[in-house]
C-alpha cells in the first residue's frame, strides 16, 4: 500500500506551489477571466449572438492562454487581439501587453502596443463596431491607446525590476563564490604553512641523522629521506600560494584570547571556555576554530553590538564542537551593519574542508552558530 503524504508535507508542497511561476501565471489568468465574466451579460446580449453560457466557455478559454504568457506570450496577445474584435472585449489585451513588457522587455512591448493600436483603428472602421466605444476616432483613440501604453508601461517597469533583482542575486551569489574560494586559499596557505615546517624539520633531522651514521650502511637512505622531504617541501611551495604577510599561519587557540579583548574594547563581552582536551588539537583544526569564533564574534559586533558573547569549545567523544551564542537584539543597530553577507559561507567552507557541518539558527533568544568537525584525536 503506497503511504499516503502527511499534511506537513502537503502544506510544504502548496507553500512552493503558491510562490511558482506557475502558480502566479494561474492567478493572471483567473483574474482576466473574472473581469471578463463581468461583461458576460451585455456581451451575449449587445455585441454578438452568444448566450451567456457560450460567452463564458469563450472568455475563460481566451484567459486560460495565460499561462502561456511566459513561455509564449505572443499566444495571449493574438488571443486578446481576437476577442477585442469579436467581442469587443479591451481586458484581455491588458494582461497580454503587459505580459510582453514583463517577460519580452522593452523593444517588444513596444512593437506590440503599436500593433494592437493598429489593429484596433482598423476594427474602429470595419462596419458594426459599437459606437459606446467612441463616435470619433479621437474618442476611440482616448479610450484605447492609454489602456495599452499603461499596460505595456507596467510591463516593462516589471522587467526592469526582475533584472534588478536578478543581477542582485547573481552578485550575492558571485561574493559567496569569491568568499568560499578566498577560504580555499586560506586552508591552502594554512596547510602551506603546517605541513611545510614539519617537511623542514624532517628533512633536517634526517640529515642530522645521516652525518651521525656516517660510514655505516643505513647512511645512504638518512640522506635520501633527507633529499625526498625537500623535494616535497619544493613542491608544496610551486603548488600552494604563500601568504603576502610573510607565511605567518591563521593563529589557533591561543589567539582566541586576543580576539576576546578586541571584542570586550568595542562594547560586547566575551565569555570563552576551552575544554582541556581541545588543547591537543592539531594545529590545522586550531586554526578553523580561531576562523569560526573571529566571524563569530565580528557578526556579534556588527548586529548585536554591546551584547555579552560566550564562546565554548569542547571535545565530544570523536567530535570537536564549537559553539558562539549571543543574545539577538532588541532592536536594529542604529546604523545599518556594514557587511557582505559571506561570513558563514566563509566560515561553512573552513568547517566542510576538514569533514564538518555548520548550523546557525535562531533559539530562544539568541543568535547560535554551531561548528561540529572531526577531532583527530587518539581515544
Amino acid at each position: 500500500m503506497v503511504p499516503l503524504p502527511t499534511p506537513s508535507a502537503l502544506r510544504r508542497c502548496v507553500d512552493r506551489w503558491a510562490v511558482s511561476p506557475r502558480a502566479m501565471d494561474a492567478v493572471a489568468a483567473l483574474s482576466a477571466f473574472g473581469l471578463m465574466v463581468l461583461d458576460v451579460p451585455g456581451l451575449a446580449r449587445e455585441d454578438n449572438s452568444l448566450t451567456g453560457i457560450t460567452a463564458t466557455l469563450v472568455l475563460a478559454s481566451g484567459a486560460a492562454t495565460l499561462v502561456l504568457r511566459r513561455r509564449a506570450p505572443w499566444v495571449p496577445f493574438v488571443v486578446a487581439l481576437v476577442l477585442m474584435g469579436w467581442l469587443h472585449e479591451l481586458t484581455m489585451i491588458q494582461f497580454a501587453l503587459y505580459s510582453l513588457g514583463r517577460f519580452r522587455g522593452r523593444r517588444t512591448a513596444v512593437l506590440a502596443t503599436v500593433l494592437y493600436v493598429g489593429a484596433a483603428y482598423a476594427y474602429f472602421n470595419t462596419p458594426g463596431w459599437p459606437d459606446r466605444h467612441g463616435e470619433t476616432l479621437s474618442d476611440f483613440l482616448s479610450l484605447v491607446v492609454p489602456i495599452g501604453v499603461l499596460a505595456a508601461g507596467v510591463g516593462i517597469a516589471a522587467s526592469r525590476h526582475d533584472l534588478v533583482r536578478a543581477l542582485e542575486v547573481q552578485r550575492r551569489e558571485a561574493a559567496a563564490r569569491q568568499a568560499v574560494q578566498e577560504e580555499r586559499i586560506s586552508v591552502g596557505r594554512d596547510v602551506h604553512d603546517l605541513v611545510g615546517r614539519e617537511l623542514t624539520v624532517l628533512a633536517v633531522r634526517a640529515e642530522v641523522l645521516a652525518v651521525r651514521a656516517r660510514g655505516a650502511a643505513y647512511q645512504q637512505d638518512f640522506e635520501e629521506l633527507a633529499d625526498t622531504a625537500r623535494r616535497a617541501h619544493h613542491m608544496l611551495n610551486e603548488t600552494l600560494v604563500r601568504r603576502a604577510d610573510g607565511g605567518a599561519a591563521t593563529p589557533g587557540l591561543e589567539g582566541l584570547a586576543a580576539l576576546a579583548d578586541e571584542s570586550e574594547r568595542m562594547g560586547s563581552p566575551v565569555d570563552v571556555r576551552v575544554a582541556e582536551e581541545a588543547k591537543a588539537l592539531s594545529p590545522l583544526r586550531q586554526a578553523a576554530v580561531h576562523r569560526v569564533v573571529r566571524e563569530c564574534l565580528t557578526n556579534a559586533a556588527k548586529h548585536a553590538p554591546g551584547l555579552p558573547v560566550s564562546v565554548s569549545i569542547t571535545v565530544e567523544g570523536p567530535a570537536l564542537r564549537v559553539e558562539v551564542r549571543n543574545p539577538l537584539a532588541p532592536a536594529p543597530p542604529d546604523r545599518a551593519p556594514v557587511s557582505t553577507g559571506t561570513g558563514l559561507f566563509s566560515m561553512e567552507e573552513r568547517v566542510t574542508s576538514m569533514g564538518g557541518t555548520l548550523d546557525a539558527r535562531r533559539e530562544r533568544g539568541a543568535y547560535v552558530v554551531t561548528a561540529t568537525l572531526p577531532s583527530g584525536l587518539a581515544h
